[in-house]
């Protein structure tokens, strides 16, 4: 997984907002709202972040349509996931996690293991 850069994150996030296929044209002009962009500097982005495996391209005419290789929830638990497996110590790094969420957090997490956990083939029922 790769680290997002600040104009990165930002394409990305209106793509996946959009959920669907988008030129290089449309994402400028509703980014260009917020701060003047080039064309050129948004299709630099879009193409690093196709080089980097978070955009696929499909040709539409002559240009490309961008669209988010993965939704948004599975890119998070890839970062968390790979940030969890650099620690030297995963369970010390868990523990920390769960004090800094919120409660309603912990709930959800309780929730989605106890409706299924990883490898374990045991009926819960």
């Amino acid at each position: 997984m790769v680290q997002l850069g600040e104009l990165e994150a930002v394409v990305m996030e209106h793509i996946w907002s959009l959920d669907r296929a988008v030129a290089v044209r449309e994402v400028l002009e509703d980014l260009h709202e917020g701060r003047p962009l080039a064309y050129t500097t948004v299709m630099t982005v879009m193409d690093n972040l196709r080089r980097k495996g978070l955009l696929v391209r499909e040709k539409d005419g002559r240009a490309y349509r961008y669209r988010a290789a993965q939704p948004r929830d599975q890119y998070t638990a890839a970062m968390m996931g790979q940030v969890l497996a650099s620690s030297d110590d995963p369970s010390a790094a868990l523990l920390h996690f769960l004090e800094t969420i919120p409660s309603e957090n912990v709930a959800l997490l309780r929730q989605a293991l106890g409706e299924q956990v990883p490898g374990d083939e045991t009926d819960r029922s």
